[in-house]
């Protein structure tokens, strides 16, 4: 498998859309928003010599962006915060126990993580069938298909405010569906 290249003179062009509406919908506040993609964009700079090539620049930048999200939910403790905050499964310090961090690493996969990526799979589509309608195949086309806003917008009709107001009522439904079924 060929190797991943990185270039910083792009991600502004390439991904600062993408990391927005990525951001928009998990902190609600534009300025908000816009400061988590410029640290992200800010600590991919710094860490540029750890990028091992096997995700995707764009793939790198989400990760760095997540925890930046976390961050800033710890930072002002909300409860949205302390939901995603840690998940203590590892005794080592230095190893990674990011919530995000739970779904077994593609590169290495073991019995044990096909099983409990095999759980996490029928536990995800269970809550997603118990979802309105309208609200799961939404959710689904955004967030598992990787639909782009203005395909589902024009496929359904919808405005892109309406989406974005329904995909955060899913997202607060799947997290209250998998805290009981699966965390």
């Amino acid at each position: 498998m060929p190797k991943h290249t990185i270039d910083p003179n792009k991600w502004i062009d390439l991904y600062s859309d993408y990391l927005f509406n990525y951001t928009i919908t998990r902190v609600s506040d534009r300025d908000t928003a816009k400061d988590l993609i410029q640290d992200t964009f800010i600590a991919g700079l710094k860490s540029m010599k750890n990028f091992k090539g096997d995700a995707s620049e764009r793939t790198w930048l989400i990760s760095i962006l997540k925890r930046k999200i976390i961050d800033h939910y710890r930072k002002i403790n909300s409860n949205k915060g302390k939901a995603e905050v840690r998940m203590t499964y590892n005794s080592d310090e230095n190893e990674g126990d990011w919530l995000e961090e739970r779904v077994a690493d593609p590169f290495d996969k073991t019995a044990e993580d096909t099983i409990e990526n095999s759980e996490l799979g029928d536990a995800i589509y269970d809550c997603l069938s118990k979802l309105p309608e309208k609200q799961a195949k939404i959710f689904k086309m955004k967030t598992i298909l990787n639909y782009e806003t203005e395909a589902i917008c024009n496929e359904l009709n919808i405005t892109a405010s309406n989406l974005w107001v329904i995909i955060h009522r899913a997202r607060v439904a799947m997290a209250e569906c998998m805290q009981k079924n699966w965390l």
